[in-house]
């Protein structure tokens, strides 16, 4: 790991007055994240690269993805982006690694990961090498697409792969998914075409189309949203259970819904690919306490599950940062900001209560879904510690976008949109850099006080706000 002293200098300063414990966890977060930069395995394609917290001579595609949403804050010090060429690299240009790839079929997320990135910094420079030069991008979705049988051996990898491609979907496990120990499917994984895996891929073929977009590669841009259309057109018609209201995975023999509710259901709004009344249906199942609801919202799965289990044991109940960071992202996406804010104020809670409750104190690989404390990864074992690692998504991230109303900076429209929660009192954030401009954002009795070193458009809710180098106030 590295031994650089971190300084907070280096990243937002968020402001929110009601909840100082927020804060500190926020700064916990940063430091552990900042003890996970490791320069340590030479002969790596990218040395300077973060580090998961599982295996330290193992790199996992998702874990990596998820990490590069905390570290675009500070792309100078945290190698996120640059991350992802470990995987790259190996899988698709024959460069030796040290490192083993652990699943080359955990969720494809590249995509969304490389355009969060450009959007956030405006960086085409990666844009062209990974669509024109290289093709890493269509490489990785064309490598899940033509995987029809399972146990393939993938040079550079540690684990076979199971993913397998059918007309309408695509089998999976519970391992390489991420959500190792699910019971979706009854534990008989092979025997359904899972929705997270048709919606993830759905997700690359669109955020591959978006960044063809961005660089006027028009070929490009038509063939992954024709793909994007198709893989959108197959979620409907077959996964959306009409009863019960929500989108699951389906028994490979008959094409019906599968009734095991996992937050995976909100990977389709994550794609975009959820008409507006499915959505608002899917919805209802975070504010359902039987289902994803209650105390700390997004269990591994829904509370009413005979398979749920209270103190969480891995996937059947415990509560994922990553997973609730995307079902997060999904809301805003469909307008359900006040719902993302809360979602988030609930799980970034939870977490605060912990780390002030539980010994340790520390940030963990997955939570309790009932009480302050980490989720058990078996009977005897809690979760791992210090895991920052992609659970400092909640303490920075949904802090950032969703707590405090920061959702979406564009740095190449120079636009950063925000939604407004006049019932938190004052908070705002301080130091915020995207792209080549970096602000100072009070918010305080319905007014914002403005300072930017550039001109910006501070989008509140849709009213787009002209701001000036300096000083300046928003009545809100």
């Amino acid at each position: 790991m590295t031994d650089r002293a971190f300084s907070f200098d280096k990243v937002p300063e968020p402001v929110y007055d009601a909840r100082p414990d927020f804060l500190k966890l926020y700064r916990r977060a940063w430091e552990l994240a900042s003890e996970h930069i490791d320069e340590s395995i030479k002969g790596l394609p990218v040395e300077r690269h973060m580090d998961e917290g599982c295996m330290p001579d193992r790199l996992w595609i998702w874990d990596t993805c998820f990490m590069a949403h905390f570290c675009k804050y500070s792309p100078e010090v945290f190698p996120g982006i640059e991350s992802l060429d470990n995987f790259y690299l190996p899988l698709y240009d024959n460069v030796e690694s040290p490192c083993l790839i652990h699943h080359p079929d955990n969720p494809p997320l590249f995509a969304w990961a490389e355009y969060e990135y450009y959007r956030f910094t405006g960086d085409k420079s990666r844009i062209f090498r990974n669509l024109v030069e290289k093709k890493y991008l269509q490489k990785h979705y064309d490598f899940l697409e033509n995987r029809c049988k399972v146990g393939g051996r993938v040079p550079g990898c540690a684990m076979h792969t199971v993913w397998q491609k059918f007309e309408n979907g695509y089998m999976w496990g519970g391992t390489p998914s991420g959500m190792d120990n699910t019971p979706r499917g009854n534990d008989k994984h092979y025997l359904i075409y899972w929705i997270d895996a048709i919606s993830q891929q759905a997700l690359s073929a669109l955020y591959i189309s978006r960044l063809a977009d961005e660089i006027g590669e028009e070929g490009i841009s038509r063939e992954y949203k024709a793909k994007y259309e198709e893989k959108k057109d197959i979620i409907n018609r077959y996964y959306f259970d009409e009863t019960k209201g929500y989108y699951l995975d389906v028994e490979i023999y008959d094409m019906k819904p599968c009734d095991v509710l996992t937050p995976a259901s909100f990977w389709v709004m994550m794609a975009e690919a959820a008409p507006a009344g499915r959505a608002a249906r899917q919805v209802k199942t975070l504010t359902n306490p039987d289902q994803l609801g209650g105390v700390v919202p997004a269990p591994g799965v829904a509370r009413n599950n005979p398979l749920f289990v209270p103190d969480g044991q891995y996937w059947r109940g415990g509560v994922w940062l990553p997973i609730s960071y995307m079902t997060a992202k999904s809301l805003e996406k469909y307008g359900f900001f006040d719902l993302a804010a809360s979602f988030a104020e609930l799980t970034v809670n939870h977490m605060s209560k912990t780390y002030q409750e539980f010994f340790p104190p520390t940030i963990w690989e997955c939570y309790s879904p009932t009480g302050y404390a980490p989720a058990k990864r078996s009977a005897d074992k809690y979760a791992r510690p210090d895991f920052c690692g992609w659970s400092a998504l909640g303490p920075i991230s949904m802090l950032l976008e969703n707590i405090l109303g920061f959702h979406r900076a564009d740095a190449a429209e120079k636009v950063l949109e925000y939604h407004y929660r006049p019932d938190i009192g004052r908070h705002g954030v301080r130091n915020y850099v995207f792209g080549d401009i970096r602000c100072d954002i009070i918010i305080d009795n319905g007014v914002a006080e403005v300072t930017s070193d550039r001109a910006f458009t501070f989008s509140v809710d849709g009213v787009k706000h002209k701001c000036l180098p300096g000083t300046g106030r928003i009545s809100l």
